[in-house]
């Protein structure tokens, strides 16, 4: 079940990428703790997940896009499976059909890491066709309010297309 789902249209411009994370901060709480996200830590993950995710949208296609967050209760199939985390959804859909790729950033880029960090600091991540473009995903599990963070080390995981 849903509790949030908003959505921000992004303009094909370098500028649009500082406005997507402010949204995104005043969306899981503006300024308070996110009922998702009760620490500080997963809100600044969500925000750097915004980031890079906004970034490859907008530097990669030159197209517009749309910026989807979603926050959902804990199925019961995932609490029975010990995943008891609030499940963060991040979309962003665009108008281009070409797959993400993940690049090989040597120690002296200065970019080419976007999707290196989201494999890392997402529970999940993929992407899928979306008519004529794709929507590039990925969620992060946070503890409820009261509930302390899951002590297991985090390990993002792609989805491939065909989820």
């Amino acid at each position: 079940m849903q509790e949030l789902e908003r959505q921000l249209e992004v303009a094909p411009e370098p500028s649009e990428v500082a406005r997507a994370r402010r949204w995104v901060r005043a969306q899981i709480g503006g300024g308070r703790p996110c009922p998702a996200c009760p620490d500080a830590a997963p809100g600044d993950t969500l925000v750097l997940l915004v980031s890079e995710l906004v970034t490859n949208a907008v530097v990669h296609t030159g197209r517009p896009a749309v910026l989807r967050l979603a926050v959902r209760r804990p199925e019961a199939s995932r609490a029975e499976r010990g995943c008891a985390g609030v499940p963060v959804r991040l979309e962003v859909v665009d108008g281009s059909g070409v797959a993400p790729m993940p690049r090989q950033a040597t120690r002296c880029d200065t970019g080419g890491r976007g999707l290196e960090l989201v494999e890392v600091l997402a529970a999940r991540w993929g992407w899928q066709r979306e008519g004529e473009g794709k929507r590039v995903w990925c969620e992060l599990d946070c503890s409820p309010p009261g509930q302390p963070p899951d002590e297991a080390p985090r390990q993002g995981r792609r989805v491939p297309a065909s989820y």
